[in-house]
């Protein structure tokens, strides 16, 4: 089964204008398999919310975590139940934090990269140089609150021109709630699981083995089938979701973008036109990125 996880929210805790009850209601009423609190230089809310899943035991799993947020750049850790300090902060050298932080066994990503900076918000902008992206779990690709060609762009591209480039990092996407808001068309993180499995230990798997798909309700998903790839379309029931009359399956590798119809619900495409690394990307219809419903684990042949 594939499971949905909501990777990046705010409670009053920090800045946002939802309590950690409201927080653990609105994820529930969307059917998330499991969310995370990330609230801003703070881990207050983690024990809120422990508290209410101990003795309510909704069907919802949490991850307890924060978002490290300088001058420089956020880093998101969905998972950070030891506060790690991070006087280590440099510009130049951010593997310090994410070190410290990957000790402390936190998950850890760069949120919203490309997000506005100065003078709108200070430090959105991620202008930290990794250059090694070893203790790097994840880029947010998409955080959904952002304009989709200045900031979720350039984020796709960066995150895709790494990849490319051999580098084993994932992708995840955030909705970074900061209050009600709906999720229906929004891109979540999915990964695979087990009924009644442990959410959080399934996502340090997907992540470490690079199998996150970012989508707003329909994954591809592929096999390999002697000398064929077969790629197949998966209906995840993400509440709000509109299917398309059409989809378009794109692999993206080092040199070119080759675009194939899976209206049909899957695809056969030789191996000898697949590169040894290569991204697909799942639109409605016409390949546009206002059409883009879904990023699909890389391909390493």
């Amino acid at each position: 089964m594939f499971k949905r996880y909501e990777l990046h929210n705010h409670t009053v805790e920090s800045d946002a204008n939802i309590t950690c009850r409201e927080l653990l209601d609105i994820m529930l009423a969307d059917g998330v398999d499991c969310f995370a609190i990330t609230d801003h230089n703070t881990t207050s809310g983690q024990p809120i919310i422990k508290k209410i899943l101990a003795e309510e035991k909704p069907p919802i799993q949490c991850a307890y975590g924060m978002e490290y947020t300088t001058y420089f750049g956020h880093i998101v850790c969905p998972v950070l139940e030891t506060y790690v300090p991070w006087d280590s902060i440099n510009r130049k050298k951010p593997e310090l934090l994410f070190e410290a932080c990957k000790k402390a066994n936190a998950i850890t990503g760069v949120a919203h990269p490309f997000s506005y900076g100065d003078p709108f918000a200070r430090g959105c902008r991620f202008e930290m140089e990794i250059t090694d992206f070893t203790n790097v779990d994840y880029i947010e690709i998409v955080n959904n609150p952002e304009p989709l060609h200045e900031v979720n762009e350039p984020g796709i591209l960066w995150w895709e021109s790494l990849v490319l480039k051999g580098e084993k990092v994932a992708a995840c996407a955030g909705m970074d709630l900061h209050g009600r808001d709906s999720m229906a068309m929004k891109f979540a993180t999915y990964a695979e699981g087990k009924e009644g499995g442990d959410a959080v230990a399934e996502l340090r798997a997907a992540l470490a083995a690079g199998r996150t798909w970012v989508s707003k309700g329909m994954l591809v998903t592929g096999d390999i089938d002697g000398e064929v790839a077969v790629f197949h379309l998966c209906d995840v029931k993400k509440p709000g979701f509109i299917p398309s009359d059409t989809y378009t399956l794109t692999l993206r590798d080092k040199d070119s973008t080759t675009a194939y119809d899976i209206t049909s619900g899957s695809v056969r495409v030789p191996l000898t036109e697949i590169d040894d690394i290569a991204v697909p990307k799942l639109y409605g219809g016409e390949v546009k990125l206002e059409n883009l419903i879904c990023v699909a684990p890389v391909i390493r042949l």
